[in-house]
C-alpha cells in the first residue's frame, strides 16, 4: 500500500526519500532495493509554497504573504474556529489548487505552531482513515474487508466511511483535531450542531444492529491524548456520551506532520468527554 497524494488522490510507486522524511514517517527500509515503503502516508503536493499568514476570514479564506513578497488569497478547508491555528504572522504552507480555473489558486495546508507543523485541512483524516484501514492499522476495524467513502445515511447526511466484511457494517465519522490544551488535543474547537447530529445518527446505526465509530485525528504533534472540549460545546459532549453508551466506539490517533508528508503515527488515549485540567 503506497502513499496518497492530497491533490490527485493517486498512490505513486515507492521512491527513495531523504533521511528527515524517513524519520518523520517512521518508514521501513528495504535494504535490498534501497527503497522506502510508506503505507498510511499522505504525500503533500510538491512543492508546498511557504508564506506568512496575514488573516483568516469568512471561514474559507486566508490572506498570505508568500516568501517572494506576493500577497495571495488561499482556500481554507476548515470550518472550525481554528483558534490556535490561525494566528496572524505564523508561518504557513500552501499548495496550488488542482483546478487552475478556480477563483482561489491556493489551498492552505499547514501552519507552524510552537515550532512544529500542524495540519488544518479537514480532508486529511478521511484520507488517512482509508489508508490506515487498508494497511490494517486499526484493531477496532479488523473483520472488515472493504471501505466506501461519503455514503448517504441518516437524515439526509453522508457518513465519511462505511466498512463492510464478515463483521457486517461499521459506519465511521472522521474529524480533524487542532485545539490543544495541557497536552490534550480537544474536539470540537467551536459549537457544532452538525457534529452532534452525526453522533445521534451513529447511535441510531448501532441500535439497528450495525457498528459505528468516531475517528478523531490530531494533526498536532504536541498532544499525546485526545478529549472532548466540553467547555466549548457541552451539547456535543452530551451527545457523544449518549452515543458511547449506545455502543459507538471512539478511535483516536495522532498524525506526524511535515511539509513533505502527513503520517498516521499511533493510537492515543481518549480521555473522555471532560476537558482535561
Amino acid at each position: 500500500m503506497g502513499q496518497v497524494c492530497l491533490r490527485t488522490g493517486h498512490r505513486p510507486e515507492e521512491s527513495t526519500i531523504d533521511a528527515y522524511t524517513v524519520r518523520i514517517t517512521a518508514a521501513v527500509v528495504n535494504p535490498n532495493r534501497k527503497q522506502i515503503f510508506r503505507s498510511h502516508t499522505l504525500r503533500l503536493p510538491e512543492p508546498l509554497i511557504p508564506g506568512t499568514l496575514i488573516r483568516r476570514y469568512k471561514r474559507f479564506l486566508a490572506d498570505v504573504t508568500l516568501d517572494e513578497g506576493t500577497i495571495v488569497t488561499a482556500h481554507c478547508a476548515n470550518t472550525g474556529a481554528m483558534s490556535q491555528v490561525s494566528e496572524p504572522g505564523s508561518r504557513v504552507m500552501l499548495s496550488l489548487a488542482s483546478n487552475p480555473e478556480r477563483k482561489t489558486r491556493y489551498d492552505w495546508q499547514l501552519i507552524e505552531v510552537g515550532g512544529r507543523w500542524a495540519g488544518i485541512n479537514t480532508a486529511v483524516p478521511n484520507i488517512l482513515l482509508e489508508e490506515g484501514f487498508r494497511a490494517g492499522r486499526f484493531p477496532e476495524f479488523r473483520g472488515y474487508d472493504h471501505i466506501r467513502r461519503e455514503v448517504p445515511y441518516g437524515n439526509r447526511s453522508r457518513v465519511d466511511a462505511v466498512l463492510t466484511g464478515p463483521e457486517g457494517k461499521c459506519y465511521v465519522e472522521a474529524k480533524n483535531v487542532t485545539l490543544v490544551e495541557d497536552g490534550a488535543a480537544l474536539f470540537p474547537d467551536a459549537v457544532t450542531s452538525r457534529g452532534a447530529k452525526h453522533l445521534d445518527e451513529l447511535a441510531a446505526v448501532v441500535q439497528h444492529g450495525d457498528k459505528a465509530a468516531l475517528f478523531l485525528l490530531s494533526q498536532r504533534m504536541d498532544a499525546d491524548r485526545v478529549g472532548v472540549a466540553t467547555h466549548i460545546d457541552p451539547y456535543f459532549a452530551e451527545r457523544l456520551g449518549a452515543a458511547m453508551e449506545a455502543g459507538v466506539m471512539v478511535v483516536c490517533w495522532r498524525a506526524l506532520v511535515s511539509p513533505e508528508v502527513i503520517v498516521l503515527d499511533r493510537a492515543v488515549e481518549f480521555v473522555g468527554v471532560n476537558s482535561p485540567s
